[in-house]
């Protein structure tokens, strides 16, 4: 017996029904799938220093996640953490948008610097501009008899220094680690001026095996206009 052919009124129901059971593909925006390959490429480093003398060693940690990749948020706040030193030298932070590459070898030469006094160990609290595009965040001291850290073409440089500083990438793209820094560093607002644990921090932070006896028993939170 013949099969029965469908007419074309059958042919468009059933073509129309295999549509709908077609999985829908979910398409990242650009600038979000862009962020996605930087989380998973910058080679960024939180924690800086060397290994000689007492300005270069010294401990200087960005708090955001293991990653060194950071969504600020809307509050906009950055977090540092600086070790004890005999002679505490002044902190140089600076902020370089990428280009439009959108690649960690490829930042512009322009951004802003700031230069913070000496101090002792302790956590800094920041504000900074609106991240519109992804920022390299870099730290140092300006150890004595060395120049100025000037903004290199290639901000991956640093490898070959003595002394290499904190790198961090900030983006707008917030993930579930960055909600956590988030919240950390909200409830460290709330202690601007005072002190706070140094076993909270090293908890909150990740950062336990870096915080020794050493330290003192409260670090201290400064918060700069």
């Amino acid at each position: 017996m013949a099969g029965i052919r469908p007419g074309r009124r059958g042919l468009m129901v059933l073509a129309a029904g295999l549509l709908t059971l077609a999985p829908l593909a979910v398409l990242e925006p650009p600038q979000a799938q862009a962020q996605s390959e930087l989380r998973k490429t910058f080679p960024g480093r939180r924690v800086g220093g060397g290994t000689r003398g007492d300005c270069s060693s010294r401990l200087l940690a960005h708090l955001v996640p293991d990653s060194s990749v950071f969504a600020p948020g809307k509050d906009r706040y950055l977090g540092l953490l600086e070790g004890p030193s005999a002679s505490p030298s002044p902190l140089e932070i600076t902020f370089r948008p990428l280009s439009g590459r959108g690649t960690a070898d490829g930042s512009m030469t322009s951004g802003q610097r700031r230069v913070l006094p000496a101090s002792g160990p302790g956590i800094t609290l920041i504000s900074l501009p609106s991240v519109k595009v992804p920022t390299m965040w870099e730290s140092s001291y300006l150890c004595p008899g060395a120049a100025a850290t000037a903004t290199p073409a290639d901000p991956l440089s640093f490898v070959a220094a003595e002394s290499p500083p904190a790198l961090s990438l900030l983006v707008t793209d917030a993930s579930k680690e960055d909600g956590a820094v988030q919240a950390s560093l909200a409830k460290l607002r709330r202690s601007c001026g005072a002190s706070v644990p140094r076993a909270e921090v090293g908890t909150a932070f990740g950062l336990s095996d870096l915080i020794t006896a050493q330290w003192p028993e409260q670090i201290p939170v400064r918060c700069p206009a």
